[in-house]
């Protein structure tokens, strides 16, 4: 079970990640849209799509989302650090995980 620490965590992370993931949704869409000049595509698995479009679409939204989850997620540890004065246990070092059981 985890502790109360450990479930907070858990929860800003979440949010944050989620908020991230929508805001580089949209982000990445408008950036499609201008840059191809067109909507991408809404089912890359279709064979009606073309597959180096369904591919690039793929590839950038994959990029894009796993770069806007990491910097929210450390935005957010950078938060938790400031108001805690630890980082969550999650993201400790494996020294810094022994040096808090011999304490």
């Amino acid at each position: 079970m985890p502790d109360k620490g450990e479930l907070g965590w858990r929860l800003v992370a979440g949010a944050a990640a989620f908020g991230a993931g929508f805001v580089a949704r949209k982000a990445i869409t408008i950036g499609w849209k201008r840059a191809i000049g067109k909507e991408p595509p809404t089912n890359p698995e279709s064979p009606e799509v073309a597959l180096t479009e369904a591919i690039a679409w793929a590839v950038v939204m994959g990029v894009g989302m796993e770069v806007a989850r990491l910097l929210a997620t450390r935005a957010a540890a950078n938060r938790w650090h400031k108001s805690t004065g630890e980082l969550p246990s999650a993201l400790r070092s494996a020294a810094d995980k022994a040096k808090s059981v011999a304490s």
